[in-house]
């Protein structure tokens, strides 16, 4: 189970003090699903957004994850995706 993991959107203020269109809200059309795989494989979570391009955050335990050898993100239109290389035990 990969119940630790999780996918944030990140919501942008206004940057022109006179004209604040508010955007649509991006909101998740597909959540992410438990995974299972073998210690030393490579695993990946994804989720669907409902805009494209939206930016994401992928955290695990509350700690924003940072792109590394062991967490590579990825993002196409409104999938996005976090693969985990050589995946342990602690990972899930």
């Amino acid at each position: 189970s990969w119940g630790d993991f999780a996918a944030e959107q990140i919501k942008r203020a206004c940057a022109n003090p006179w004209l604040c269109v508010p955007a649509v809200p991006v909101l998740f059309k597909q959540a992410l699903e438990n995974t299972d795989t073998e210690e030393g494989k490579s695993v990946s979570l994804r989720c669907e957004l409902t805009k494209a391009d939206a930016t994401v955050v992928w955290k695990k335990g509350g700690a924003t994850l940072q792109a590394s050898a062991k967490y590579e993100m990825k993002q196409k239109g409104t999938v996005a995706e976090l693969v985990i290389h050589n995946a342990e035990p602690e990972d899930a």
